[in-house]
């Protein structure tokens, strides 16, 4: 059974600075891609930043230069450092991977449990 696994959220001030961690449990063939997802109250879960297995990485505009996402060789644990949040950063932030679990098998989508991270003004 494969879980992702979140943690490292939390309350910071304006400005300051968190790191998030999701790590992939369970038996898996490999890993695809990852990304961070996070919905604040009454609005919808959008995408912020993915990584491939090649390394590249991607960002939505409202994180770009302050946010940063990371991972090892095989994905199976990922980081999300964020810098310089802000309030509107507010939000409910959620692992999301896509998982071969054998080979010849098509990747699977997996969520992990989201993780509150809350910003003060």
């Amino acid at each position: 059974q494969v879980q992702l696994v979140e943690s490292g959220g939390g309350l910071v001030q304006a400005g300051g600075s968190l790191r998030l961690s999701c790590a992939v449990s369970g038996s898996s063939f490999s890993v695809n891609n990852m990304g961070w997802y996070r919905q604040a109250p009454g609005k919808q879960r959008d995408e912020i930043a993915g990584i491939s297995r090649s390394g590249s990485t991607t960002y939505a505009d409202s994180v770009k230069g302050r946010f940063f996402i990371s991972g090892n060789n095989d994905l199976n644990t990922i980081y999300l450092q964020m810098n310089n949040l802000k309030p509107e950063d507010t939000a409910v932030y959620y692992c999301n991977g896509k998982v071969v679990l054998y080979m010849g098998a098509r990747a699977r989508e997996y969520w992990g449990q989201g993780i509150q991270v809350t910003v003060s003004s």
